[in-house]
Formats: C-alpha cells, sequence, structure tokens
C-alpha cells in the first residue's frame, strides 16, 4: 500500500455536478476536510448538511484559502471557471475544473501559465475518459492492437431543452464548445501525440435560433491531424423537449491499419417507460416519461451510491493526490487544445472557409 495523503477538499460552486463531486469525495478514505460555497447560501448551506461538511460559505475565496484546504473543485458555470483557478492556484492548491477550461484562448492561456508559475496540478474534469467502454478502448490503443489510428468519427445527440438550459448560463457555453468538446478530447486521448492542423466545417440553425440564441441546432465537422488521421464530430442538440435521453446519446467509430472498434453509446438497449415519470439529471424541473437508462452524462444513482464516470473520475484525482498514482485526467495543455479545436469547428460553421490551426 502506498502511503496516503490527507486531503483538504473545497468544492466551489455547490450545483449539480459539484454536489455530486462533494457526495463522492466526502466518502474518500484520504479526505479529512471539506468545505463547499455557493453565490447561493441556500444551496451552499444544503450541500453541506448533505456531506456534513465542516465548513461553508458564499465567499470562494474564503473556503480557498483555508488552511485545511489542499484541493479545490471549480464545479462552477462555464463562465466562472478562469478567476476562481487562478485564485486556488495562486494560494498552492491542487485544482480540477469542470471542462471547458475556459471559454476563450486568452483566458485558457492565463490558467496555463498560472499552472508553470506556480509549479501548479490542475486537471480538467473530461468524464467521457472515465466511462468504461472507452477506457477498455483506449487499452486497445495502448496495446497496438487497433495497429495505427488513421480515422475516427463520433457524433452526440441531446434534446433542445438541455441546450436552451446551457445557453442560459453562458450563450457561449454553446453545443460545440461545451458538448462536442467531450468528443473531441476523447480524440485527442486516443490520438494522442497528434495535434489538429485544420478544420472544416457546417451548421444548420432552427430551434435554439427561434429560441433567441444565435447558435447552430446542429454542427458536423472534419478535423485533420498532423499525421494525415481524418476525424469526423458531429451534435445536435436540437431534438425534441422529452427526447428519450438524459445526457448524451453517442456514437464512436475509430479505425485503424489493423482494426476497427464500433463504441455504441446510443443506450438505446436499455429503455424504460414509467407513468410516474424519470427526473433529469441537469434539469431539475425537467423529467421525461420513456428515457433510456444510464445515459445520463455523469452517471446514475444506484441503490444509494453514485456510479458512472464522474465518480469514478472523482476518486481517481483523489486517490492521484492521496497517494501519487497516475492520473488520467486531461491536463491543461490538452485542455486548451480541446478548446482551440471547437472554437475553430465554430469558425468554420460561421465562414464556410477551412479554418488552420493553431488559431491566429
Amino acid at each position: 500500500m502506498k502511503p496516503s495523503k490527507p486531503i483538504g477538499l473545497a468544492i466551489v460552486g455547490s450545483g449539480r455536478i459539484g454536489s455530486l463531486r462533494a457526495r463522492v469525495a466526502a466518502e474518500h478514505p484520504a479526505v479529512r476536510f471539506v468545505a463547499v460555497s455557493d453565490i447561493e447560501a441556500r444551496k451552499a448551506r444544503e450541500l453541506a448538511e448533505t456531506v456534513s461538511a465542516d465548513r461553508w460559505s458564499t465567499e470562494n475565496r474564503e473556503i480557498i484559502s483555508h488552511p485545511e484546504v489542499t484541493a479545490v473543485v471549480v464545479a462552477t458555470s462555464e463562465g466562472e471557471h478562469v478567476e476562481i483557478a487562478l485564485q486556488a492556484l495562486a494560494a498552492g492548491k491542487a485544482v480540477l475544473v469542470e471542462k471547458p477550461i475556459a471559454l476563450t484562448l486568452a483566458d485558457a492561456d492565463r490558467i496555463l501559465g498560472a499552472v508553470v508559475a506556480a509549479h501548479g496540478d490542475l486537471r480538467v474534469g473530461y468524464s467521457r475518459r472515465f466511462r468504461k467502454r472507452y477506457q477498455v478502448a483506449k487499452e486497445q490503443i495502448v496495446r497496438a492492437r487497433m495497429g495505427r489510428l488513421i480515422g475516427a468519427q463520433a457524433r452526440v445527440y441531446n434534446s433542445r431543452s438541455q441546450a436552451l438550459a446551457m445557453l442560459a448560463r453562458n450563450p457561449r457555453a454553446t453545443p460545440v464548445v461545451d458538448a462536442l468538446t467531450y468528443y473531441v478530447d476523447l480524440m485527442n486521448w486516443f490520438f494522442e501525440g497528434r495535434r489538429f492542423i485544420e478544420v472544416t466545417a457546417v451548421g444548420s440553425r432552427g430551434v435554439l435560433a427561434a429560441a433567441g440564441h444565435a447558435t447552430d441546432d446542429l454542427t458536423w465537422a472534419i478535423l485533420r491531424y498532423d499525421d494525415g488521421a481524418a476525424v469526423n464530430l458531429g451534435v445536435c442538440y436540437a431534438l425534441p423537449e422529452k427526447y428519450p435521453a438524459l445526457g448524451h446519446a453517442a456514437r464512436v467509430e475509430l479505425i485503424g491499419t489493423d482494426g476497427v472498434m464500433l463504441l455504441d453509446d446510443d443506450h438505446t438497449d436499455q429503455v424504460m417507460y414509467s407513468d410516474h415519470g424519470v427526473p433529469h439529471v441537469y434539469l431539475p424541473d425537467h423529467s421525461v416519461n420513456a428515457v433510456f437508462l444510464s445515459s445520463g452524462t455523469p452517471g446514475d444513482w444506484a441503490l444509494g451510491d453514485f456510479i458512472g464516470p464522474v465518480a469514478t473520475e472523482t476518486r481517481a484525482w483523489l486517490d492521484h493526490l492521496a497517494t501519487g498514482k497516475a492520473c488520467h485526467l486531461a491536463t491543461p495543455q490538452t485542455a486548451r487544445a480541446n478548446l482551440e479545436a471547437t472554437l475553430a469547428i465554430e469558425q468554420a460553421a460561421r465562414t464556410g472557409q477551412t479554418v488552420a490551426l493553431p488559431l491566429a
């Protein structure tokens, strides 16, 4: 057994994902101190009671700077990641920030600069990496059973309800930047060591534009790596309000010189219909009668435990901090590359032009 360092954890943002990570972390054997914060006192107080936190506050800086805190989870809305991450790094804390790392490359670069200046440990939560089927896929690639990867495609579907909630938090948190980014990250993980050099894309508007957002309902993109490999990515976040998925309905295909992998993540093999309705993972006032079970992006509640990629990812990060165990969470450099690719996709779809990377 490796010796374990005690962890004092601050959860900044007591909403859905912050609450899930707090509940998982509070049960980790290395976590000895928990503090939570939120600008809404009710949310912070309720989460503190749920996880028996040692402290709660409406002031983020107060819990970040607490002497017992050694690590910080940044689980605020997308537009608020940067300043909190910078505060935590300046205070010498390890940081887990939800994806995307930022909404602009300039802000992403501020975080990367702060990581270097503080010799900091920052990781970014791309929880698809911790879904079992994708970890098994990565194993086959690492073992060279696919030969050399030469191409891939992935597409993800979700309902307009999810898109409208996402855009209400921040209009720049579009389906491409905030959701397709998961699959950009998967590709950069699978094709590790390569970099994108150009992007073409098309988009189509209707539903989201009618709701007042200058955002595509669907976007299809082709990205080329520096060694010639090509990736086709697509996202549609405008499916009907009661579409049965509780999060991502996806399919990923990988093509190598010596093999192919077809990864069905649509969950159409697990269907339930209930007159009582099933609550949505992200949308507190939304429920569906027909549901693809296990389609919630972060995971599921089962028999009193939260299971799935966010729980596995949270434990993996805490294990890394406590014992030094290898950590497969995205680095800030990879997170920046993911952000750059999604911004390039949006630019290519908007202009109709092929976009070269790196972005000017």
